[in-house]
């Protein structure tokens, strides 16, 4: 094969990587996970003791505590999981997945509001559908994100 076939082989193959996929989902989910117990907590919160919060101010202490959680979570991984010392952990989690729970969390809140445009009551059953499909998009967001970190640093945080 010619150098060039074999750049061009190369390439197209690196997106193909199961083994890297499979730990970016994981390392998504579990981002998912930490920011949708801030955010969603938030959220539901904020319905139930401030029901008249701007939708702006509302987003942003959503993202907030989703970011937030999520830090704590990933963390707590890392403590539990991998034995890292506090400081560690903290920093491992932040400098990681910061930029993945950010796109997580716009990705995710966008899609409520556009869905719902932030006035749905958690108890009418079109919020739980609503919550579902933000919770689908805000994981598709930063997974080719997490991939790319995966197969180029070739560790998760977790």
């Amino acid at each position: 094969m010619s150098g060039v076939a074999v750049e061009v082989k190369k390439k197209n193959s690196y997106w193909k990587d199961h083994s890297t996929w499979k730990s970016s989902a994981n390392v998504t989910f579990h981002c998912l996970i930490g920011c949708a117990i801030g955010d969603f907590g938030m959220l539901i919160f904020l319905q139930w003791k401030y029901p008249n919060t701007p939708m702006m101010l509302q987003m942003i202490l959503a993202m907030s505590a989703g970011l937030t959680t999520s830090i704590i979570y990933e963390s707590l991984l890392l403590r539990w999981k991998r034995g890292f010392d506090w400081v560690e952990s903290i920093k491992t989690a932040f400098g990681m997945s910061f930029i993945s729970m950010l796109g997580m969390e716009l990705a995710a809140n966008l899609t409520d509001f556009f869905l719902t445009g932030g006035k749905v009551s958690i108890t009418e059953p079109f919020y739980w559908v609503a919550l579902g499909i933000s919770f689908g998009v805000g994981f598709i967001t930063p997974l080719p994100y997490n991939y790319y970190k995966l197969k180029k640093y070739g560790k998760a945080c977790h």
